[in-house]
C-alpha cells in the first residue's frame, strides 16, 4: 500500500513549532520524580504536545508505509467538539487580512483537569473531584501572525474571575446562563470547549479560529516519546508540605530531563516554586514549553518509525479538537504553518492581572495593561517588538457591505470627562452636527449621560453591523482600531472621548504598541531560564 506524508527529517522540523509532550528524566542531571500531585495541570506542555503530534501522526502514514486504512484510523483517534458555543452577540468579528492578504490564526489551548476516567483519577489528585464536570485550568492563546513571521502566547491564570457568557451544550441542549466575575476555569464544564472559546473571545474580542484540547493522562502518555525536555531549578525542590498541598515534583539544583509523571508535576507544581501561586505555575510552564521546542529543533530524536507510529497513536487518542482540526492532514497543515515561525520569535507571555479583591487570591485582568496586550494581539503586532508597527489592515471579506450613510444610525456620547478636566459642554451635539453634514441623516446626540472615555472610540453590538461602524469611523478620520464590538451597546455607538475635545478634525494619538511589563514576558530562545524555589520546599 502506497505510503501518504512527508519524509522524517521534515518531519522533526515541524515538530518543535508545538510538540508538548513531556520528557525523559536523568539524561542531563539529577530529579527523581514522585506520583501524588494535589496541583492542577500542565498548560503550556499540553498545547505543544498536540502540535506534535500533529506532524508526528502524518509522518507515520510516509515511514511506515501505512496508507489510506490507517490514516483513516487516526482520524477515528481524535475527538472533536464545537468550537464556539456563545451567543452570537458575544463573539468577536474574524481576524482582518494584512495588505498582502494574508490572516492571523489563533488557537485556545486547554489542559483539562478532567477526572472521569481511571488513568486521570490516578493522575489527578482529590479524590472529591472525581467524576466531575473538568475545568480548563489550562488557557493559552496561541497567535501565529498573519506574515508567519512571529508567535505569541497569552496565558490566563485560572484563577482569572471572568464574566463566562451564555453556553448551550452541543450534547444535551443545556442552557448555561450567563455568569459575571466567575472563575474562568469553569468555563469548561459549561457544555464543553466552546464555551472557554466563547469566554475568551468575549473577554478579548479577538477571534478565535480553533482550539486544541489534552487531559492528564494525554500528557504522560506522550512524554516518554518525545526522548526529555530540561527544566532547571534554582535550588533542590520538593513541592509537597506537611498539608499535602503540593505535585510531588522532586528535582535536584540545577537542569534535569523530566518526562511521563515527573513532566505532569513540573506543569502542575504551584508550592515550591516562586510565591506558591498559580502565577509562578504559569511562569514554569512557559519554561518547560520553551525548552521543548528548542529540544525537538536540535534534536531530532524521533527517527525511529515504531516510536512515530506510537506516538502518533497516543497524540490522536489525547487530543479533543474542533471540527477545523478534526483530521491528522488539518492538523498536518497547521504544523507547516507552525514550523515557519523561528525560537527567537515566539513569545510568552501571561495576561496582566492584579488580585480582587485584594488578597482574596483570585485575580482580574488588569484594566489597561490586559487591554492593550488584547490589542496588539487582535492587530498582529509582535509581542517582542520586532518587525514594526504594523501596516493598516484591509477590511475582512466577511463583513457585510455598509448601508448608505443616511440608513446608518449613530448616537453619539460625551465622553471628554477625564481624571483632571471636566467634560466640554454640547460636544456631543457638536459631531452629531458634524455627522449630518456629511450625510448620516439619522445621527443623534445622546445627552442623557456624560461620560469619560480616555479616547474616542466607535462601538457596535453585532457582526452585522461592523461594517456600518468602519463606514462612520472612516468619514470622520477615526482609525478603525478604535472600531470595538461590544454588548454594552444596542446600536452603533460613537463615544467622544477626552483626545477630542474641540474641533470637527479627529487626530488620532500615537498609539504604544510595546508589550506591557506586566505581561512577564519570556522568549522562546532563551536557554537561560530557571526557576527560583521557594525557601520552604527546598530539600
Amino acid at each position: 500500500m502506497r505510503g501518504e506524508g512527508p519524509a522524517v527529517k521534515d518531519t522533526m522540523s515541524l515538530g518543535p513549532q508545538g510538540a508538548d509532550a513531556p520528557a525523559g528524566q536523568g539524561r542531563h542531571g539529577g530529579g527523581s520524580g514522585r506520583d501524588g500531585a494535589q496541583e492542577d495541570p500542565p498548560r503550556r506542555r499540553r498545547r505543544a504536545l498536540r502540535w506534535s503530534a500533529t506532524v508526528l501522526a502524518v509522518v507515520i502514514l510516509g515511514t511506515a508505509g501505512a496508507g489510506y486504512l490507517y490514516y483513516q484510523h487516526l482520524n477515528g483517534n481524535i475527538r472533536k467538539d464545537p468550537l464556539n458555543l456563545g451567543d452570537a452577540k458575544d463573539r468577536a468579528a474574524e481576524s482582518r487580512t494584512n495588505a498582502a492578504g494574508q490572516k492571523p490564526l489563533n488557537i485556545l489551548l486547554i489542559g483539562s483537569d478532567g477526572r472521569n476516567n481511571k488513568e486521570d483519577q490516578k493522575l489527578g489528585g482529590a479524590k472529591e473531584t472525581f467524576n466531575t464536570a473538568p475545568r480548563a485550568d489550562v488557557q493559552m492563546l496561541l497567535h501565529l501572525s498573519a506574515d508567519r513571521t512571529n508567535m505569541s502566547v497569552v496565558s490566563m491564570p485560572r484563577d482569572t474571575l471572568v464574566d463566562i457568557p451564555k453556553c448551550t451544550d452541543p450534547h444535551d441542549g443545556k442552557v448555561y446562563e450567563a455568569l459575571t466575575s466567575h472563575m474562568t476555569n469553569d468555563s469548561l464544564g459549561r457544555g464543553g470547549p466552546g464555551c472557554t472559546v466563547a469566554t475568551w473571545e468575549k473577554l478579548t474580542d479577538i477571534h478565535i479560529d480553533h482550539f486544541m484540547m489534552v487531559d492528564f493522562s494525554g500528557v504522560v502518555s506522550m512524554a516518554g516519546a518525545i526522548g526529555g525536555v530540561p527544566v532547571c531549578v534554582d535550588a533542590n525542590v520538593y513541592s509537597k508540605d506537611s498539608k499535602g498541598h503540593g505535585s510531588g515534583l522532586k528535582l535536584k539544583k540545577g537542569t534535569t530531563y523530566v518526562k511521563g509523571v515527573q513532566a505532569l508535576q513540573w506543569l502542575r507544581t504551584r508550592y515550591g516554586f516562586e510565591d506558591n501561586t498559580d502565577i509562578a505555575r504559569a511562569k514554569a510552564q512557559h519554561q518547560y514549553m520553551n525548552a521543548m521546542v528548542r529540544e525537538m529543533r536540535e534534536n531530532a530524536t524521533l527517527s525511529n518509525p515504531s516510536k512515530l507510529q506510537s506516538l502518533a497513536e497516543t497524540a490522536t487518542k489525547a487530543l479533543t479538537v474542533d471540527d477545523g482540526l478534526g483530521t491528522v492532514a488539518k492538523l498536518y497543515d497547521l504544523s507547516k504553518e507552525l514550523k515557519k515561525v523561528p525560537t527567537k520569535r515566539i513569545t510568552m507571555t501571561t495576561m496582566p492581572w492584579q488580585y480582587q479583591p485584594p488578597d482574596s487570591g483570585r485575580v482580574v485582568p488588569r484594566p489597561t495593561d490586559a487591554a492593550k496586550l488584547f490589542r496588539l494581539v487582535r492587530e498582529d503586532i509582535a509581542l517582542d517588538g520586532k518587525g514594526g508597527k504594523k501596516k493598516a489592515v484591509a477590511a475582512k471579506a466577511s463583513t457585510d457591505p455598509a448601508a448608505a450613510d443616511d440608513r446608518i444610525a449613530v448616537q453619539v456620547e460625551n465622553g471628554t470627562r477625564s481624571e483632571t478636566l471636566a467634560p466640554v459642554g454640547g460636544r456631543a451635539n457638536t459631531i452629531a452636527r458634524l455627522l449630518l453634514d456629511k450625510g448620516f441623516t439619522q445621527a443623534v446626540a445622546d445627552r442623557s449621560a456624560t461620560l469619560s472615555e480616555t479616547t474616542t472610540v466607535i462601538r457596535y453590538p453585532s457582526a452585522d453591523l461592523e461594517g456600518d461602524a468602519q463606514r462612520v469611523a472612516k468619514a470622520l478620520g477615526i482609525p478603525v482600531s478604535a472600531v470595538k464590538k461590544s454588548t454594552d451597546v444596542s446600536g452603533i455607538t460613537l463615544v467622544v472621548g477626552a483626545d477630542w475635545r474641540s474641533g470637527t478634525k479627529y487626530t488620532a494619538p500615537e498609539e504604544d504598541d510595546s508589550t506591557p511589563d506586566s505581561a512577564q514576558v519570556i522568549n522562546g530562545a532563551d536557554k537561560k531560564q530557571c526557576m527560583h524555589v521557594n525557601p520552604g520546599y527546598t530539600w
